[in-house]
């Protein structure tokens, strides 16, 4: 948390909230063939949640215009209209806050960034847009609520409209996480034209889905090295062929569904019964919208348990939605055992991105010590940083360890391959605004200050996520230049603002070090923080009796 009063009066109202026995949330997932809504009952002391209702509608958001790949108006009105729809059961059932993330259709139109602001506009909803990595991990989440692995090898499979995701856990950390752009719309938009679907349609959509999760599937051979797994199957398409299996061969559905287990033969008869069966006979026994995309759906499902070895798949029934309220949880503090590693999840992912491109660790650390100190302190002294919160203390810290990571492509212009590199690096906890804000953060702690010119500084999602950047950039330029012989000659910094001018003090590691470098240093890079702050940097060096 900043430093300061703001900060210290947020603590009564987050330790009220903490203490609260229980709390009433919404999670909605905005797909590319449906949008559901689970509402849940969270119990804080335990901590465990209950679901009071949950929503589905198809609003088909896959449909988008064949020529530009933008989403259409009549499907953005559709969803919009469930969304509304879904405000008016939250307020009804009571909800204080909806989460809202969008997932594949959303993330690939052209127009995805007008649709969300549009939603923000005429409903007042924020929405997160996340990456495939990160629905992955949300899904797993969702799973581990519901799924207890024992610290067994699981494999879970979702089957969206638009992808499908692929992990690897046992109950703690995911191991594995892939996204791949296959889904039940996508696929009957690209491969079926024919009722029922010919010989010549079905065995090329089969292929294809071979060709696209061979990738995926061998990577997961590797990381299980011939370990027993148990594959899980979360999704309106599992579900459906679960419903299916048990109608056949019990002669009723159970209730719950979840833990259903389907053989792979058995699911291999019924993915060629349904594809012998033109599609008013598959709305027989399966609701419309569902039986048009069942065949490409059972074709992943079933070639993905093929590649793997898998001779069964278990029916789950929590998976993005859940996976979100576990997330909110902990984020909020309600999870501190079982889900422990969770809480940790951003500064692990950053951390493991500074590894995977060959960044200085100590010296990232002592930046992002450096930049967050200052970020503190002027938080404490300084109107104009009075609306940042933890939240933004963060980005900042994620931007100062990630932002030599551009030296892994080139020295040259190192700072525009750092923001490439966090910006598509699949950091896990983030959504996709927030990643643009860490990028650009970084992009910008050397070279040029933002302008508006610049494609990245023109992706940041709003105006006040752009204030944030031509603000707290140059903070993250000076804790650059206070260690700029990468030795951590710079111990603690001071700052004291009297008027316009701030009094920098610096105590060296080292009282003997003259910090020649660091002062010259500071002197070249402190212009863009005297025009943002209005103030005269005075920088005076402290050496320690």
């Amino acid at each position: 948390m900043p430093a300061g009063s703001a900060g210290y009066d947020r603590v009564p109202r987050l330790m009220a909230r903490i203490m609260a026995a229980e709390r009433t949330i919404a999670a909605i997932d905005i797909g590319t063939n449906s949008i559901h809504m689970v509402i849940v009952l969270i119990k804080t002391a335990l901590p465990s949640f209950t679901v009071l209702d949950s929503q589905k509608e198809t609003v088909r958001l896959g449909e988008r215009c064949a020529r530009s790949g933008n989403l259409t108006e009549e499907a953005m009105a559709r969803a919009i209209a469930a969304l509304g729809r879904y405000q008016q059961i939250g307020r009804f059932r009571g909800v204080e806050e909806i989460v809202v993330v969008a997932t594949s259709a959303t993330r690939e139109a052209p127009n995805g960034k007008e649709f969300l602001e549009r939603i923000q506009r005429e409903l007042g909803l924020a929405v997160s847009l996340i990456s495939g990595a990160e629905e992955a991990r949300l899904i797993y989440l969702g799973v581990l609520s519901a799924v207890e692995m024992r610290d067994r090898p699981h494999v879970v499979i979702d089957i969206g409209g638009g992808s499908t995701e692929l992990i690897l856990g046992d109950g703690q950390d995911p191991q594995y996480l892939s996204s791949t752009k296959i889904g039940a719309v996508r696929l009957t938009d690209l491969f079926v034209t024919t009722d029922p679907i010919s010989s010549s349609e079905f065995a090329r959509l089969t292929a294809y889905v071979q060709g696209m999760l061979e990738r995926p599937t061998d990577e997961l051979q590797i990381l299980l090295d011939r370990r027993e797994m148990r594959l899980i199957g979360t999704s309106g398409t599992i579900e459906t062929f679960a419903m299916l299996h048990a109608t056949q061969s019990l002669g009723v559905v159970p209730s719950p569904l979840h833990g259903y287990e389907i053989p792979r033969d058995d699911l291999e008869g019924l993915v060629l019964q349904l594809r012998r069966a033109s599609l008013g006979e598959r709305s027989l026994t399966i609701r419309q919208k569902r039986a048009e995309i069942i065949v490409a759906g059972g074709v992943i499902l079933l070639e993905a348990m093929k590649l793997l070895g898998a001779t069964k798949i278990a029916f789950c029934q929590r998976a993005l939605r859940e996976g979100l309220i576990v997330d909110w949880m902990s984020r909020h503090g309600y999870i501190e055992d079982r889900w422990r590693y969770q809480s940790t999840v951003r500064d692990r992912s950053v951390k493991k991105l500074a590894d995977k491109y060959h960044v200085q660790l100590p010296y990232a650390q002592k930046v992002a010590e450096l930049a967050v100190s200052l970020f503190d302190q002027l938080q404490t002294q300084l109107p104009a940083m009075a609306e940042w919160t933890a939240t933004e203390r963060h980005y900042l810290w994620a931007a100062a360890m990630l932002h030599n990571a551009g030296h892994h492509i080139s020295h040259d212009a190192h700072h525009k391959h750092s923001y490439y590199l966090i910006r598509y690096g699949e950091l896990l906890g983030y959504t996709e605004s927030e990643l643009e804000i860490i990028a650009n953060l970084a992009r910008y702690h050397r070279k040029s200050e933002p302008k508006k010119r610049h494609d990245n500084f023109q992706r940041l999602p709003d105006e006040r996520a752009q204030r944030f950047v031509r603000l707290v950039s140059p903070i993250l330029r000076l804790g650059v230049a206070l260690d700029r012989r990468q030795i951590g000659a710079i111990a603690t910094v001071t700052l004291q603002i009297q008027g316009d001018q701030c009094a920098l003090l610096l105590f060296p590691k080292n009282p003997e070090d003259p910090c020649t470098l660091e002062l010259w240093s500071l002197d070249y890079k402190k212009e863009p923080f005297e025009r943002q702050f209005g103030l005269k940097l005075l920088p005076q060096l402290i050496s320690r009796e």
